[in-house]
C-alpha cells in the first residue's frame, strides 16, 4: 500500500555553501604620505614585501627641508635672546626702572617667538626630525620615512626621483592582525546567518586543508547582485593569508526552516 501525505516545513540543521575572499577592515589599511612634499630619493619596497614597525621604508629629500631646519635653528637662537631680554625687562619693570610699555613689548616679542619655535618644531616632527637633537652641524637635505606598523606592502605608487605632493600616497601598508573571511551570501539565505555560527573555510589553491571560523558580523546591506557580506573570524589564522585570496566556505546553519518530506518518501 502507498501512504500519502503533504510536504511540510520543519526545523532542520543544514549547511550553506558559499564563496568569498580574504578581506581586511579599512582601519587596518595604512596610507603613507610625506606631509611636506619632496622627491623620493630611495626605497626598496615592492608589493607583497613584509615591513617591521620603525623600519626605514623610504628616504625623501627637498631644498625646503633644509630651509625648515635653518628657520628652526635661527628662530630658536633668537628665542634665547628674547627670553633673556624679557627676564631683564621684567626685573627692571618690577624695580620701576623702565616703562610698562617696554616690558609689554619684550613680553609680546618673547611669546610670539616662542609660538614660532613651537610651530616649526612640530613641522620638524611631522617629517621625523627631532628638534631637540638638531644643530647647525647636522642639517640634512634628506629625511627617512618609517613604517608605523608590522605588516605587508599592498601598493607602491611612486618611483625614485618623482616629486610627491603632501596629499599623495606613496605606499599602502596592511596590518594583517584582523584579516578575516568575507563571504558572499544571497538575499534569500542571509537571514539564516547568525553570529557565532561555525564555518569551515578552504582555499582554492589548497582545497584539502580546512580552517575553522566563526561568524563575526552579518552585513544586512544588499548590493545590486542581491547578496550581502558575512564576516568570519579565523580561529587559527593561515600562515600565508593575503587580502583578496579566493575561498570556499560551508556555514553551519542551525535550525533552518525547510520544506521536507519523510525519508521513506524519497525514491
Amino acid at each position: 500500500s502507498i501512504d500519502t501525505g503533504i510536504v511540510s516545513r520543519r526545523s532542520m540543521n543544514t549547511t550553506l555553501r558559499v564563496n568569498g575572499i580574504v578581506d581586511v577592515p579599512p582601519q587596518n589599511i595604512v596610507s603613507i604620505s610625506f606631509p611636506l612634499g619632496g622627491y623620493l630619493k630611495s626605497t626598496k619596497l615592492l608589493p607583497g614585501m613584509h615591513v617591521n614597525r620603525g623600519e626605514v621604508i623610504a628616504v625623501m629629500e627637498d631644498p625646503a627641508l633644509i630651509q625648515l631646519q635653518q628657520d628652526y635653528l635661527m628662530a630658536n637662537a633668537r628665542l634665547g635672546f628674547l627670553e633673556k631680554d624679557y627676564e631683564r625687562q621684567k626685573m627692571l619693570n618690577k624695580e620701576q626702572v623702565n616703562a610698562d610699555k617696554v616690558y609689554q613689548e619684550a613680553t609680546s616679542d618673547f611669546m610670539s617667538q616662542k609660538a614660532l619655535v613651537k610651530g616649526l618644531s612640530e613641522k620638524l616632527r611631522l617629517v621625523n626630525i627631532n628638534p631637540g637633537r638638531l644643530n647647525e652641524s647636522n642639517i640634512s637635505r634628506s629625511v627617512a620615512v618609517y613604517s608605523p606598523i608590522n605588516g605587508f606592502v599592498s601598493k607602491v605608487n611612486v618611483n625614485i626621483g618623482k616629486y610627491v605632493n603632501p596629499s599623495e600616497v606613496l605606499f599602502e601598508l596592511i596590518n594583517p592582525a584582523d584579516m578575516h573571511a568575507a563571504l558572499t551570501v544571497f538575499e534569500k539565505d542571509i537571514t539564516r546567518i547568525k553570529p557565532n555560527q561555525n564555518v569551515q573555510v578552504t582555499f582554492v589553491d589548497d582545497p584539502i586543508v580546512i580552517y575553522n571560523c566563526k561568524v563575526l558580523l552579518v552585513n544586512r546591506n544588499i548590493d545590486e547582485n542581491r547578496s550581502g557580506l558575512v564576516h568570519c573570524h579565523f580561529e587559527t589564522k593561515p600562515s600565508k593569508l593575503l587580502p583578496g585570496m579566493f575561498l570556499n566556505a560551508i556555514i553551519q546553519v542551525s535550525d533552518a526552516e525547510v520544506m521536507s518530506v519523510p525519508e521513506e518518501a524519497v525514491v
